[in-house]
């Protein structure tokens, strides 16, 4: 299993805590407000506002907070937001893609190099690591949608690429371009989507002991921690045993 999604699970425990949720309710606000300015602040006309919307319910985002954050984006003292990518490198060797949206470009690149910095990495330049990751679109489905074989089948007629299925559900792979094609399709068939997303997809990983995996994750938990980063992705793997030490 790929440093991403095992990371995402952990995630997903600690996420519990009404801090991390308020955190993160403010990082997808800003993604809803920042998608409602790129066109029309209707989620039915403006195919980004719509993803934004879609991956903020799946996190259970409050109506009013949703409306709140697309009316921002109309209002005479709406903050614009710059969408900025930095790579680096982490603990083993491992590669690592941030992705932030800021209002103020100096002060994120210097907290995001100081991150780096503390943790034994290093922030290098624009496309150091990110030749060896391919940005695509990830839709997941819970696995009540159906078994792998009724998915794989939607996936196929759909026009994605990829289809990972386990006990936890169902993560579809499809070209970035064609992210809103292949989910309405995916939509006909098997509902709305849980999340529909673009991201950074390793196309190999390097697999790191207990104590690289832990320096690993605390750089990732921090880096996430930041106000104006909203995505953090690596291509680290570790094994399951690892794994169990590091979820306790």
């Amino acid at each position: 299993m790929a440093g991403h999604s095992q990371f995402k699970n952990i995630m997903h425990r600690k996420g519990k805590q009404d801090g991390i949720r308020s955190k993160m309710f403010s990082k997808l606000a800003r993604e809803i407000t920042v998608a409602a300015k790129t066109g029309l602040p209707d989620p039915t006309m403006n195919a980004a506002l719509r993803l934004a919307v879609q991956n903020a319910k799946a996190q259970s985002m409050p109506k009013d907070n949703i409306d709140r954050a697309i009316k921002k984006a109309s209002g005479a003292d709406a903050e614009t937001y710059d969408s900025i990518r930095y790579e680096g490198y982490g603990p083993g060797g491992t590669a690592v893609i941030v992705e932030a949206l800021t209002d103020n470009r100096n002060r994120t690149a210097s907290s995001v190099r100081s991150i780096f910095s503390k943790a034994g990495g290093a922030l290098g330049e624009t496309g150091s690591v990110s030749f060896s990751f391919d940005h695509v679109g990830e839709i997941t489905y819970k696995a009540s949608v159906g078994d792998a074989d009724k998915v794989m089948e939607a996936a196929i007629e759909a026009g994605a690429e990829d289809v990972v299925s386990d006990e936890d559900g169902h993560t579809i792979y499809c070209g970035f371009e064609d992210i809103n094609e292949v989910s309405k399709a995916l939509e006909a068939v098997l509902g709305e989507a849980e999340t529909v997303k673009a991201i950074w997809k390793p196309q190999n990983t390097i697999e790191v002991d207990e104590e690289k995996a832990r320096s690993l994750m605390k750089l990732i938990d921090t880096l996430e921690d930041d106000d104006d980063v909203q995505n953090v992705y690596s291509n680290f793997e570790v094994s399951d045993e690892v794994m169990a030490k590091l979820s306790i």
